[in-house]
């Protein structure tokens, strides 16, 4: 799938820009908010190397720069079988 956003080759460089998203915005403002980052990352499993990323929004913008697009392998379909064998 074609994916506009913000792609990072180790998990550490994605966790680092949900970071500063969320300071930018001040998220959260207790310890105990269940709202604990602004923006998550996702990881892409079936691609090789395996990277993670960050989809775009408006409000990223600000914090992380103008984002690119990028293919993301989605997971295989699974096989249909017979269920009465």
């Amino acid at each position: 799938m074609n994916v506009i956003g913000y792609k990072y080759t180790t998990e550490e460089k994605a966790k680092q820009a949900r970071r500063a998203c969320s300071d930018y915005y001040g998220i959260p403002v207790s310890p105990d908010d269940v709202t604990q980052f602004y923006v998550n990352y996702q990881t892409a499993m079936f691609d090789n190397p395996k990277f993670w990323y960050i989809v775009y929004h408006e409000t990223l913008r600000v914090v992380l720069g103008n984002p690119t697009e990028f293919e993301v392998a989605e997971p295989p379909e699974p096989i249909e079988t017979d269920a009465t064998n």
